[in-house]
């Protein structure tokens, strides 16, 4: 989409795109009714000599204003591009709908080669605020309610993240067939760069931190795609130490002799088979001015590089896509660059990675093999392709054990029984502790990332128990089958700690164009882990 974005503080000279938003009409009390701009809005196309294209334009019968819906024009000059967005009711306006609009905009910007672009949004977004606060007020005794209040720099982030999801391109695994090379045999490239320009300071500042936010989601992205023949346990490890160089985090790494020292037999065992061996990748944020009793909060991220479900084998293309059963953990790595980068939060933040390839050899784990975990759990294997909560199993213990965490949430795409529940609208959430999920369900409403709320109780966890071993991996009727994957894991969480498990197999990918998304990895995660340690 584009090489690069940015804002800049001062409007560029040769601007020709100017980016409007308008609401959709009142059909409740006129069904013919058609949108029309808020008057600052109606001012700032004035000055850009648009207002008579403008009017027309919104007038035009295939336009409602509905969100998401676009439609451009000239001014009276035809020197600027003048792009009107589709806000939808004024009443529903949210971050979730800048957030849509601002990929709207950004496939628009994209198509017209645009290397600028000045976005006054923001008219429009104080027009619907004021209007929502005359509504309450209206109603005898009532107040507005600030939460319904879109503040210049929440509209900015949220536009800012559409506008960086929507930039996002991975062509490096494209071949001669898609590259073309000009006359001097260097690749062209045909992507643009953009300059984003607001009047309004928080607005813009705003878009900044959407932009970083979505260029850590974006690396998540890229790793998601990055293929299994080249994104192997040492290449994750090594982005993992890459990422802390870059940033200033701290890194270590738990591999070899060391994972047989700490116990970490989920690790071990799942990934004896693979030639590409296991590990457990930590890195830390901690601020200068952090008190060394600070207790960290603890990300941890199924990395999963492949795989194949080992010796229980997955059939037919079962296969096909296993090179993203490691995004928990690249979401984990994208929240941390974000953490780095961007929020900077005045809290330590501990990632632990769990890293492996569920592969075939003669010295792959079995079904009916019975391990034992550092914290005395033992385990009977009964599906070797439950392996992710195998290897999540020794973070949680390690995280437990050594970290003295504040809370625990692990990210992980681990059973596709959450898809069946929630299809790809919904992320799984286990959180028994009501203070850690109301902040999890704070961030999911800051970033647009949804979750939803499955049970915990004692008789799922009941249905991991084991007649050979202490628990199961797998139970095999399949009942409650995204919640046994929690139950499992909940066997290595310290009950005093609050933790929340985070099923994201049928949100981490797209399946379709759409918003600031294309078909391929979403970065789910990311953004809803900046936003929570952003708090």
């Amino acid at each position: 989409m584009f090489d690069a974005i940015r804002v800049v503080e001062s409007a560029p000279s040769q601007t020709k795109n100017l980016i409007v938003g308008v609401f959709a009409a009142d059909t409740s009390v006129d069904e013919n009714a058609k949108p029309a701009f808020d008057a600052a809005t109606a001012k700032v196309i004035a000055a850009a000599g648009g207002s008579d294209n403008a009017a027309h334009a919104i007038a035009r019968p295939e336009f409602e204003g509905s969100m998401g819906s676009v439609i451009d024009t000239f001014s009276a000059d035809g020197e600027t591009r003048i792009v009107i967005l589709g806000l939808g009711k004024a009443a529903s306006l949210s971050a979730d709908t800048l957030r849509f609009v601002g990929g709207v905009a950004g496939r628009k910007l994209a198509a017209a080669k645009a290397t600028s672009a000045t976005v006054e949004l923001l008219p429009a977004i104080k027009a619907a605020n004021s209007s929502s606060a005359a509504a309450a007020k209206a109603v005898k005794g009532a107040k507005a309610d600030p939460s319904t209040s879109i503040s210049p720099a929440v509209a900015g982030s949220a536009f800012g993240e559409g506008l960086g999801l929507i930039g996002w391109v991975c062509d490096e695994f494209k071949g001669s067939v898609t590259k073309k090379k000009g006359a001097d045999g260097k690749e062209k490239n045909s992507r643009t760069k953009l300059d984003v320009f607001s009047k309004d300071a928080g607005f813009a500042k705003g878009v900044t931190r959407g932009l970083g936010l979505a260029e850590a989601a974006n690396l998540c992205r890229t790793l998601s795609q990055t293929p299994p023949n080249i994104a192997t346990t040492g290449y994750m490890a090594e982005q993992a130490k890459k990422l802390a160089k870059k940033t200033g985090l701290k890194f270590s790494i738990v591999e070899g002799e060391a994972l047989e020292k700490e116990r970490m037999t989920g690790l071990i065992n799942v990934g004896k088979a693979s030639e590409n061996k296991p590990c457990l990748v930590r890195l830390e944020y901690r601020p200068k001015d952090a008190k060394k009793d600070a207790k960290p909060l603890v990300l941890v991220g199924k990395t999963m590089t492949y795989d194949t479900g080992g010796l229980s084998l997955k059939i037919n293309n079962g296969m096909v896509g296993m090179k993203r059963d490691k995004d928990g953990g690249c979401a984990v790595l994208g929240a941390m660059h974000a953490i780095a980068t961007v929020i900077q939060p005045k809290r330590p933040v501990v990632a632990l990675l769990s890293i492996a390839e569920n592969s075939i050899s003669d010295e792959a784990y079995r079904p009916d093999d019975v391990i034992t975990y550092r914290n005395g759990v033992t385990v009977e294997v009964t599906n070797t392709d439950a392996e992710g909560r195998l290897v999540l199993a020794d973070a949680l213990c390690w995280a437990c054990e050594k970290e003295s965490p504040s809370a625990i949430i692990d990210l992980a795409t681990l059973t596709g029984g959450v898809v069946v529940a929630l299809g790809s609208t919904y992320c799984g959430m286990f959180c028994e502790d009501d203070a850690l999920r109301a902040k999890v369900e704070a961030a999911s409403k800051a970033s647009g990332e949804r979750v939803w709320r499955l049970p915990m109780h004692q008789e799922y966890r009941d249905l991991m128990k084991s007649p050979v071993a202490d628990i199961q991996n797998s139970n095999a009727n399949r009942k409650a089958h995204p919640i046994q994957g929690a139950a499992f894991l909940s066997y290595f969480v310290d009950e005093k700690v609050p933790w929340c498990h985070l099923d994201i197999a049928g949100v981490h990918v797209a399946d379709a164009n759409k918003g600031p998304f294309v078909d391929g990895p979403t970065g789910w995660g990311t953004r809803l882990l900046a936003e929570l340690v952003d708090a």
